[in-house]
């Protein structure tokens, strides 16, 4: 294996087949045969191994697998059928009755919507913290906190925490750390450096890169994700074998997409600070965001998403939204498109005014996702929109 990025992208595959294929072929299969009663038994003991069922595992699968991990620097991993299927095997099989979750306040709807609704079904509890006030994220801490739960940077508001601090604060509190990697992608950032137990993404945004299909990953250390193994081996959220050969092909661009997100990004971001129709603009390698220098220590670059809070507020937002002319409105990102969201009205609209407020979703807040256009067009299509929307 190369120590090289780019490289392990690349050239970790399965082996070949009888057909000495040069591009790994998708394995479009719903069960594995065996060649004796004997070797099924022993695959089922995990005495040996062997696909046994695409619930399980797939060729594909495995292989995308391999390279996430090369990437990231875990141990093992788990592909999952989407990005919140990640988010929720992530949890939900590390965790019991009666467990406790402290987590970042700066979350991503869906995941807020599974600590706040979905998991207290099941007598687990969490709490938030604000990241303003790490000093006494201690007194947080309950008796029957096992996890500890993180973005960054954060969905949308681009909030960064201290990964370094994150793992040794658990540590010290003996807590899982889970660290959501979506939006930095591994090409940028990797948790497990500084202490992370378990790195999620939604493959659905960067991994991807182009749109197509969801997927989502669950990776970290052996122990913990033998548990995750057996939980979505029961459960069933695997990810189909031809979404996971779109992904695995997807890795072997990532690195030259991200240096043209990045690079895209800091440039619109720099061209539209002190903008006068735009309240703020924020993005991890601008000097003007309040944590830079956690960026700039854990990042290699800045990703791909810049927000722009647009005077006017909610209208304001809707007509500019309405005058793109080029720019894509959906509610994906990390896509070869750039694409625009207004939070506060889709993404991140079942969080009430006052939990939006303290995470900085404020009502003009647009989410840019930069694509790899020519940045000339991008800045051009969102200057008119702005023209035309005052």
């Amino acid at each position: 294996m190369s120590q090289h990025f780019e490289t392990n992208s690349i050239r970790i595959a399965k082996s070949k087949s009888n057909q000495k294929e040069h591009s790994a072929p998708i394995y479009l299969t719903s069960s594995f045969t065996f060649d004796s009663a004997e070797e099924a038994r022993a695959t089922f003991a995990d005495e040996i191994e062997g696909n046994i069922y695409s619930r399980y595992a797939n060729p594909n699968s495995t292989d995308l697998i391999e390279k996430i991990c090369a990437a990231e620097g875990t141990e093992d991993g788990i592909a999952t059928a989407s990005g919140m299927a990640a988010m929720f095997a992530s949890i939900a099989s590390l965790l019991q009755q009666g467990d406790h979750v402290l987590a970042a306040r700066s979350l991503f709807g869906s995941t807020h919507q599974l600590l706040t609704r979905v998991f207290p079904k099941w007598g687990i509890t969490s709490t938030y913290g604000d990241i303003s006030d790490f000093e006494n994220w201690d007194k947080l801490v309950q008796s029957n906190t096992k996890m500890l739960f993180i973005e960054t940077p954060s969905n949308p508001g681009l909030e960064i925490i201290d990964l370094e601090w994150a793992g040794k604060f658990a540590a010290a509190h003996n807590l899982i750390l889970v660290v959501d990697n979506c939006f930095a992608s591994p090409y940028l950032q990797q948790p497990a450096k500084w202490g992370a137990h378990i790195v999620t993404h939604s493959a659905t945004k960067y991994i991807d890169g182009q749109g197509r299909v969801l997927g989502g990953l669950i990776l970290g250390k052996k122990e913990l994700i033998k548990d995750v193994q057996f939980f979505t081996r029961h459960t069933g959220p695997a990810i189909s074998p031809f979404n996971a050969w779109i992904l695995s092909k997807s890795m072997e661009t990532l690195g030259v997409r991200m240096d043209r997100h990045c690079s895209n990004a800091l440039t619109v971001a720099e061209h539209f600070e002190g903008n006068s129709e735009i309240i703020s603009v924020k993005y991890p390698f601008l000097k003007s965001h309040p944590q830079h220098h956690l960026a700039v220590k854990q990042m290699s670059q800045g990703g791909g998403i810049v927000t722009l809070d647009l005077k006017g507020g909610v209208q304001r937002a809707q007509r500019f939204i309405d005058n793109l002319q080029m720019v894509s409105v959906t509610a994906n990102l990390g896509d070869s498109r750039s694409i625009v969201t207004h939070p506060a009205s889709t993404t991140h609209s079942k969080l009430s005014e006052e939990e939006r407020n303290r995470v900085g979703i404020t009502d003009g807040l647009i989410r840019l996702s930069v694509g790899l256009e020519h940045y000339d067009d991008i800045i051009q299509d969102v200057d008119q929109a702005l023209t035309k929307s005052k």
